[in-house]
């Protein structure tokens, strides 16, 4: 059996310090500034994106990689023998998986697989955490994406949005929409669902409340999570956000009881839709009547 790589883009919003834990392999998406294009955490990062955009008044756009790109990426590892793996972005949210897809017709069949997880950020990430636990038990890449996708519909992402305005500067709120929310001080809560970002709720009030909100649903749903990652992972400007979090997760007991709770960043394409002040938390619920089957303490 051929070793597996596996491979993911740059949307997963892992740290480096995890990706290299891990041995994933990113390849970036890109942002641009008018006629300039960027490689999404390579050159350049959340902070800087967002001084650009208050600097020069402009919104970047996003684009997916190229199925050039993933062919140029993946051609030397097909070659030292190893399959592919692959898990980036949903596939509604954007084209990088179908690039994928074009990408792995050039090579033999049997060498490349993916997997939709039909989702984004940390989302993704913890998925791609997944993956690596598969591949370093000793499955094959069909293997790994036959586990994964049967864990898809079972991933939970919800973030609360400080403020619209990079939601009305990307054309995903209406002005009226915008006016009216941050003179009620409306904090929508963005869910994946089914592949899709939704509204899930709209709480009006503090930040603080908001963020309350989405730990309480996290709490809620502690008992039948899977207890190996969970994800906190926001925009810049949240430190008092992620504080409230972290004590009510001390609280609650979350670090006794997840083996990992990771704290990322959002990168640009992630932070460019929802701006400033963005928190979310991430997380996979178990199935009972698959707990025995992919009891992934038992590989």
């Amino acid at each position: 059996m051929n070793k597996v790589l596996i491979l993911t883009d740059s949307t997963c919003d892992l740290s480096q310090e995890i990706i290299k834990e891990y041995d994933i392999k990113v390849v970036p998406l890109h942002i641009t500034f008018g006629e300039e294009s960027l490689n999404d955490g390579i050159d350049i990062h959340l902070p800087e994106l967002y001084k650009r955009v208050e600097e020069e008044n402009v919104m970047p756009k996003t684009a997916a990689c190229a199925p050039g790109e993933f062919i140029e990426f993946m051609e030397p590892y097909i070659n030292e023998g190893y399959d592919i793996f692959y898990m980036g972005i949903g596939g509604k949210l954007s084209t990088t998986l179908q690039s994928f897809q074009i990408a792995a017709e050039e090579f033999d069949e049997g060498r490349c697989y993916y997997a939709d997880g039909s989702n984004l950020s940390t989302g993704t990430g913890l998925l791609v955490l997944k993956a690596c636990k598969y591949r370093d038990a000793g499955m094959s890449a069909k293997e790994i994406k036959e586990r994964i996708e049967r864990r898809v519909p079972r991933m939970k992402a919800q973030f609360v949005v400080r403020q619209l305005d990079y939601l009305h500067k990307g054309g995903r709120c209406s002005s009226l929409t915008k006016i009216f929310g941050t003179v009620l001080r409306i904090r929508p809560m963005i869910v994946v669902r089914e592949g899709k970002l939704k509204v899930g709720k709209k709480i009006i009030g503090l930040m603080k409340k908001a963020v309350g909100v989405m730990t309480d649903m996290f709490l809620e749903d502690l008992p039948n999570i899977d207890p190996e990652f969970v994800f906190i992972t926001n925009t810049t400007d949240c430190e008092q956000s992620y504080a409230e979090i972290d004590a009510r997760f001390k609280e609650a007991g979350v670090y006794d009881k997840v083996k990992h709770v990771y704290h990322t960043e959002a990168g640009c394409v992630i932070g460019s839709h929802c701006g400033p002040g963005t928190i979310g938390i991430l997380y996979l619920m178990k199935d009972e009547l698959e707990a025995e089957e992919f009891d992934d303490d038992k590989l």
